[in-house]
């Protein structure tokens, strides 16, 4: 399974926001957890039914959503 595979948009799993395969955990709310300094093992600690390849998996939607084409219109 490749690491995208694990985030699921679903339109009745927390209102259809990018999350955890089976879990309501949200990207974005393991992101800000990373981002306010909470280390991969403290994230798994705090939520067992989360994996490290879910957290990688959550880093990796953030890059391709940032990875996306600019076009400059003239």
């Amino acid at each position: 399974m490749s690491l995208l595979e694990r985030i699921t948009i679903d339109p009745e799993v927390v209102h259809g926001r990018p999350a955890v395969r089976g879990t309501r955990m949200r990207v974005a709310d393991v992101l800000s957890l990373l981002a306010s300094g909470a280390s991969e093992g403290e994230i798994l600690e705090d939520y067992p039914y989360l994996s490290a390849d879910d957290i990688k998996a959550c880093l990796a939607y953030a890059a391709a959503q940032a990875d996306h084409a600019v076009v400059i219109a003239s």
